[in-house]
């Protein structure tokens, strides 16, 4: 099914929940603690569910998360085609090792900065921009999910003073950086300081998943398209390249005092 038919599908089901419970989309509305007016665009496929709307139908219909299930399929067809086997493995993880030289990771993005990304690409029309950014925000569900992966994050520190969508996107997204490393145990954010000269992170950004399995695959993001790799040889030599960038970063402390000092130059 294309994500327009899944969109259609989500609002169909919603109008047909309503209507078997007599509700009208005010009352709906206040039930879920969404505005009548999203409400209503969602039930004419104007609007992508989030997924916590969806949720919030599944609790208010007692439907044993039908609305989920339909709202994830939406989610995986907004994403770019070539992402969408990722997407499924990013989401079944138990730990991602995610190394990033110039944009601060799409997991921990804000919904300022990876529109200031999206839209800077010049790659989307404005509303796919606004698409992207849902299914973007959409993916950080992973992280605040009952048993979420261990996310290790390792950003080179021109990242965070790569002037993206102006000082106040940035001064945020940084302090979101901070708050992410300190309030979640299971996310770990770590700097490799300019000093650190040349090192084996400069040939570009890759992500290390770790299935529930045990096995390691490697997913290399490129401009137009990304790909997965399951080579075990290629795998190896990945993780090498992992500890040996890993062997440049600060500690996890240092390091989220150093975005913490850098986001307050961002004024």
């Amino acid at each position: 099914m294309e994500s327009s038919s899944m969109l259609e599908h989500f609002a169909e089901e919603l109008r047909l929940a309503r209507a078997a419970n007599g509700m009208s989309q005010a009352t709906l509305a206040e039930a879920l603690s969404y505005s009548g007016a999203l409400v209503a665009k969602v039930e004419t496929s104007e609007r992508r569910p989030s997924l916590d709307f969806a949720r919030r139908c599944d609790a208010v219909f007692a439907s044993d998360g039908r609305f989920e299930r339909i709202q994830r399929r939406i989610s995986r067809e907004a994403v770019v085609p070539w992402f969408r086997d990722w997407a499924g493995i990013e989401q079944e993880t138990t730990a991602l090792r995610w190394y990033e030289p110039v944009f601060v990771p799409g997991l921990v993005q804000t919904e300022g900065y990876a529109r200031a990304i999206l839209a800077g690409a010049g790659l989307f029309a404005a509303d796919e921009v606004e698409q992207q950014v849902t299914a973007r925000l959409d993916r950080q569900g992973v992280l605040s999910r009952d048993r979420p992966p261990l996310l290790t994050a390792v950003i080179d520190e021109y990242a965070l003073r790569r002037r993206v969508g102006g000082p106040e996107v940035m001064r945020e997204q940084l302090r979101h950086l901070v708050k992410l490393g300190s309030a979640l145990p299971r996310v770990r954010i770590q700097v490799v300081p300019l000093s650190a000269g040349a090192y084996a992170g400069l040939d570009g950004p890759f992500v290390i998943a770790t299935a529930s399995s045990g096995e390691d695959v490697v997913f290399l993001d490129g401009q137009r398209h990304g790909q997965v790799i399951d080579r075990a040889e290629y795998v190896r030599q990945m993780v090498e390249v992992w500890e040996s960038i890993r062997g440049e970063a600060l500690s996890q402390q240092q390091s989220l005092d150093l975005i913490a000092e850098v986001a307050e130059t961002w004024s």
